[in-house]
């Protein structure tokens, strides 16, 4: 009986991790950022790269996401305080509906240029090729293209920008 727990717990923990690493993003603080093209809301084409020189957060969220409107009025309030130091936002919205995307950007004051809308259903390119597998998700970005954070909190965000561009570095 005692070894069959102990089975069952191990099987537990075995499963439990590949869930915690199957929803993990696929890249890393220390990692270089991947390019990408995509269609922005206004119609023009963008790529990540073009915010290059900046600290650039990438966020993945959705209008139909609780937490992701929670955090997006703390992501537009950093975007207002550092955008003129040299601070960008690169927003990809999980949607299913457009209206309901355009009503979240202007609802919660998302003013800055770089957004573009994929499916829903995480299957969009950009979001596998990062392995999104739940929003918000968030990538701090530095002015070479590493990834310097994933999924840091507004107030780490908030501090991290404040240290950098104060410092100019």
């Amino acid at each position: 009986m005692k070894y069959k727990n102990l089975i069952f717990l191990a099987v537990a923990l075995i499963v439990a991790f590949v869930w915690y690493r199957y929803r993990q993003p696929r890249f890393v603080a220390g990692e270089t950022a991947p390019d990408f093209q995509v269609t922005l809301a206004d119609g023009s084409s963008a790529h990540l790269s073009d915010t290059k020189g900046k600290y650039t957060v990438l966020q993945f969220w959705g209008s139909w996401c609780g937490p992701c409107r929670s955090e997006n009025p703390y992501l537009a309030q950093l975007y207002r305080k550092y955008h003129d130091r040299g601070f960008e936002i690169f927003s990809i919205a999980l949607e299913q509906n457009p209206r309901n995307w355009q009503r979240a950007i202007a609802e919660d004051g998302m003013v800055w240029h770089y957004h573009t809308m994929e499916s829903a259903d995480f299957g969009g390119p950009v979001s596998r090729h990062f392995n999104i597998k739940s929003i918000p998700a968030i990538f701090l970005i530095n002015p070479d293209g590493n990834i310097m954070s994933v999924n840091p909190d507004p107030d780490d965000l908030d501090k991290i920008l404040n240290e950098r561009l104060q410092a100019g570095r």
